[in-house]
């Protein structure tokens, strides 16, 4: 099995949101920094994870993204469909279907089934347990310290 990019910085973005952020909004730019994605990428990313009710953009001053409902409310099925629209792993089937009737085609339903339901049992929020139970780095706090 293999994610597209597209999929992987998505998953990265609302994770640096959750594991980072709280509920501050974080400039996108932050999240491609820490995440070691393209900035323009990043924020086309976080434009369609918007559009699919995923996150929120705050603008001005103090703006950036934030999720627009908790962690445990979002699964990563939620985040794969939003930037590449829902899961289908059935392969295109061929013209000819003598040539074809011996495959065993009946699989692909299945497995899409199967792994769409991992998915969906997969909250952002257990990901972020998983990251905190194994040590994974947090941001620390974003406002500059001022010593006289």
């Amino acid at each position: 099995m293999h994610f597209s990019l597209k999929v992987r910085y998505a998953i990265y973005g609302v994770f640096d949101l959750a594991y980072n952020g709280g509920e501050e909004p974080i400039r996108c730019r932050n999240v491609s920094e820490r995440q070691r994605i393209p900035a323009r990428y990043m924020e086309q990313i976080f434009q369609q994870l918007r559009r699919a009710g995923l996150v929120t953009s705050k603008r001005g001053p103090g703006g950036g993204y934030v999720l627009a409902r908790p962690a445990e409310q979002i699964l990563l099925r939620d985040v794969i469909e939003a930037v590449e629209g829902p899961l289908n792993f059935a392969p295109e089937l061929e013209q000819d279907v003598e040539e074809t009737s011996r495959r065993p085609d009946f699989l692909w339903p299945e497995l899409t089934s199967r792994f769409s339901s991992v998915l969906a049992e997969t909250t952002l929020a257990r990901v972020c347990r998983e990251a905190d139970r194994i040590e994974v780095p947090r941001e620390t706090s974003g406002a500059p310290m001022y010593f006289i």
